[in-house]
């Protein structure tokens, strides 16, 4: 199949749908599948050597702007040669298959609000954001997806995500195809994983005995690291207990909240690491109390490696999960008790261990392989409808 790959960023580094793409790239490739990348910027090293990449020049201000542009140029550049099938994968129109790895942004916008403790905050966010442009360009340009015409061929990451385009955008059920994500292992594995472990540890500082809660999330505001901080603050024992937080590149005001709450002694700022593999393996189990993720890339990483995970509701990743055999599932990352309980538990070596054999079971249950078969069957009838039309 001949299939034009549009999205404007293609850096693995920068998150978990830029690494879905590159992982999808190189599957695709590898089953001989012509791959062109439409994109601005790319991760050379992450794109295979048989994709065609065809440059779209870099829109990358005004943000309000930004989606528009980039899609009049795909769209120019789509008209240029035939392709059996166009693959959107977020803020793109006129795409035969849009799979938005990051939602509804009218439900991420209502999502977002929650990180502001009590409701008075949160009704003056979405008060003021009523004055701002890019907001107001981001939601019209997510209706016109849809309404395109033809409308495209709609997958949704999760259940959490279909119910979001059929209440925001009065999609019917029958017209969304729900295809989970899910990870390649293949990049998350290590024949040397106790020595990196044992490294890892020292380089952090973090000692044999201590328990290593790890946070991966490149937007902290969004990914609860505020209410985490928090909730670590009211543990009631949290001698043993240390964080990791990484992918943060402005941690100064989680630095000076750590210091306020009496708890930096607990909280290692890493930031980046290249290695993603060195984060899993130095970890005792995943802290991503989020206010909102479609299906949290990172929550099926941390499964796949053996690590327990603490989330919320609103991320799709927890209908992969098993709760509470390898999870803990809290309703709201402002419940830090609930959140300092949940962590409190996976002190305990054993109940951390048994929900590590779980979380490793429940990997099983979803694989790479199983949802590329999947994606290929529902391309197939993307295709048929497209030839019909």
């Amino acid at each position: 199949m001949k299939l034009a790959i549009c999205h404007p960023v293609v850096e693995p580094a920068r998150g978990g749908c830029e690494t879905y793409i590159s992982m999808l790239l190189n599957r695709l490739c590898k089953d001989g599948h012509h791959v062109h990348l439409l994109a601005s910027r790319w991760d050379s090293k992450t794109i295979p050597s048989r994709v065609q990449i065809r440059p779209i020049p870099d829109f990358s201000h005004p943000r309000s702007m930004r989606p528009w542009r980039f899609s009049s140029a795909v769209h120019r550049e789509l008209k240029r040669e035939s392709f059996d099938l166009s693959l959107g994968f977020d803020k793109v129109l006129g795409v035969d298959v849009l799979y938005p790895q990051g939602g509804v942004y009218a439900a991420s916008a209502q999502h977002s609000r929650k990180r502001f403790a009590g409701e008075w905050k949160q009704t003056v966010v979405g008060w003021l954001r009523n004055f701002n442009p890019a907001h107001w360009s981001m939601d019209l340009f997510e209706r016109y997806q849809y309404m395109h015409s033809p409308p495209p061929f709609v997958l949704a990451i999760s259940d959490f995500t279909r119910t979001h385009l059929m209440r925001h955008h009065g999609l019917p059920a029958t017209q969304i195809n729900v295809l989970r994500s899910a990870i390649d292992p293949e990049r998350l594995t290590a024949t040397d994983r106790p020595a990196r472990r044992v490294l890892s540890r020292q380089r952090w500082g973090i000692e044999p005995d201590d328990v290593f809660g790890i946070f991966l999330g490149v937007n902290p505001r969004l990914k609860g690291l505020g209410p985490l901080l928090d909730a670590i603050a009211v543990m009631p024992d949290r001698r043993r207990f240390r964080l990791g937080v990484f992918g943060v590149g402005e941690p100064t005001p989680y630095q000076r909240q750590a210091k306020q709450l009496g708890i930096e002694d607990c909280v290692r700022f890493v930031g980046y690491h290249s290695d993603i593999r060195d984060v899993y393996f130095s970890g005792d189990f995943l802290i991503h109390p989020t206010f909102y993720d479609p299906c949290s890339l990172v929550v099926l990483e941390a499964i796949a490696v053996g690590l327990p995970v603490i989330t919320t509701r609103s991320n799709g990743a927890v209908e992969l999960l098993d709760t509470p055999a390898d999870s803990r599932v809290v309703d709201n990352p402002h419940n830090h008790k609930a959140l300092a309980t949940a962590m409190t538990e996976f002190l305990d070596n054993d109940q951390r261990r048994t929900a590590g054999r779980a979380a490793i079971r429940s990997a099983a249950k979803w694989t790479f392989d199983d949802h590329y078969r999947e994606l290929l069957r529902l391309l197939e009838l993307a295709h048929r409808r497209k030839r019909v039309a």
